[in-house]
C-alpha cells in the first residue's frame, strides 16, 4: 500500500516533557521514556527535561529567557523583533532544533555547551559556542551577528548550560544525532521528490514553499522551504543527505514515532533533494560558500572545489557510495 508522506516538512513539534525526574549516573536532572512502545517494551531510554527545575533565580531567568528565544526567536530577534532586529527572516530556531533544541534525534543541543569550542570545517578553525550560534543567525536566518555580551546571546548560553545537566558528559546518549542514511546505489531525484511534495507537503508548506505564517505573522507555524525568507545555501539543510536524516527522523509530523521511522531512507533523499534544487528553487544568496579547507568539505555540499574529481551534482545528489568509497581508499574520512 502506498504510504502518505510528509505532511509539514519543519513542524516545531514538541516532545513530551515529563515532571517527574530521576537520576542518572552522571546527571541530577534527568528522566527517561518509552515513545511509541507497545506494553511490556524495554524502555527506550529517551532523555526528556523538566523545565520545572530551571532556578528561581537570576540565572533561571536567563535559561527561561534562553528557551524563549528557542521556541520565538523572530518574534524576540526577528525583523520586527521585539527586542532587537537580528535576523532577515521569520523563521525560529525550534522548526529545525525542535522542541527548543531538546528532542531527540531533531539537531539535539543537549550537549552544545560541552562540545565547544569545537573546530568547525565551514570556517576552518576552532569556534566558541557563541560564535556557532552566530554562525545560525547569519546563514538559515539570513541576519547580522548578535553581540557577544547581549543579553540574547547569554541566554542562548545560559540556556545551553542548563539543558547539558540532563545529559551525560561525552555527550553518548540515544537521539543526541539525527538517524543515519542507508545510501541507496542511485542519486537522490528531485522528480520524485517533486511528485510527494506535491502530494503531501504543498498543503502545509504551500505550492512554492513558502510556508504558513502564525496567527500574529510573528514567525511561522510551517517555514518557508525556499524563497526570499527561506534558509541560506550555506545552511545545513541545504545539504540533501543532513536534511534527509533529520526528515528520515522526524517526518510526517503526525506518523513517524520517536526512533521509528516513517518515511524510507530513499523517500527522505529524494524529498530533500527536491527541496534543495535550486534550478527550480532561489534562495537568498550568501556572501560566501565556505570551507576552505577541502578535505572538511561535506561529501554533499555541492560546490567545488573538491578533494575529489567527483562532479557538483553528484556531491549534490549522489548516489555517494562511490565517493565515500574514494575518500575510504585514500584513508580519508568522509564527512556528511
Amino acid at each position: 500500500m502506498k504510504k502518505t508522506i510528509l505532511i509539514g516538512l519543519f513542524s516545531a513539534l514538541s516532545m513530551t516533557v515529563f515532571n517527574s525526574c530521576t537520576k542518572s549516573n552522571s546527571q541530577t536532572l534527568a528522566s527517561q521514556t518509552t515513545e511509541g512502545g507497545e506494553e511490556g517494551e524495554e524502555d527506550e531510554g529517551y532523555i526528556t527535561i523538566d523545565t520545572s527545575k530551571i532556578p528561581d533565580d537570576q540565572f533561571g531567568e536567563s535559561v527561561r529567557y534562553g528557551r524563549e528565544l528557542m521556541m520565538k526567536t523572530a518574534y524576540y530577534i526577528g525583523p520586527n523583533g521585539k527586542n532587537g532586529k537580528y535576523l532577515g527572516n521569520k523563521m525560529n530556531c525550534t522548526n529545525c532544533h525542535q522542541d527548543a533544541g531538546t528532542k531527540p534525534h531533531a539537531f539535539n543541543l543537549m550537549s552544545s555547551h560541552d562540545n565547544y569550542p569545537q573546530y568547525r570545517g565551514r570556517e576552518n578553525k576552532v569556534l566558541t559556542l557563541a560564535e556557532r550560534v552566530n554562525n545560525c543567525i547569519m546563514r538559515p536566518h539570513s541576519g547580522r551577528p548578535l553581540p557577544l555580551d547581549s543579553k540574547e546571546m547569554v541566554a542562548f548560553l545560559s540556556y545551553f548550560k542548563w539543558i547539558s545537566k540532563f545529559v551525560p558528559k561525552d555527550g553518548n546518549f540515544k537521539g543526541a544525532k539525527n538517524l543515519e542514511i542507508e545510501f541507496p546505489d542511485v542519486a537522490a531525484s528531485p522528480e520524485r521528490g517533486k511528485a510527494l511534495f506535491a502530494e503531501n507537503c504543498a498543503r502545509c508548506h504551500g505550492n512554492n514553499g513558502e510556508g504558513v505564517y502564525n496567527a500574529d505573522k510573528s514567525g511561522y507555524t510551517y517555514p518557508p522551504l525556499w524563497g526570499e525568507y527561506g534558509y541560506q545555501p550555506g545552511s545545513s539543510m541545504h545539504r540533501v543527505i543532513k536534511q534527509a536524516q533529520w526528515l528520515k527522523s522526524n517526518m510526517p509530523y503526525d506518523k513517524v514515532q520517536l526512533g521509528k521511522p516513517y518515511l524510507t531512507d530513499k523517500e527522505a533523499l529524494d524529498i530533500a533533494a527536491y527541496v534543495n534544487d535550486d534550478s527550480q528553487h532561489t534562495r537568498p544568496n550568501p556572501k560566501t560558500f565556505d570551507y576552505p579547507n577541502k578535505m572538511g568539505k561535506p561529501i554533499d555540499y555541492s560546490h567545488s572545489p573538491f578533494q575529489d574529481n567527483f562532479t557538483e551534482e553528484q556531491h549534490k545528489y549522489g548516489p555517494y557510495k562511490p565517493i565515500i568509497a574514494y575518500w575510504q581508499k585514500n584513508g580519508w574520512k568522509a564527512v556528511y
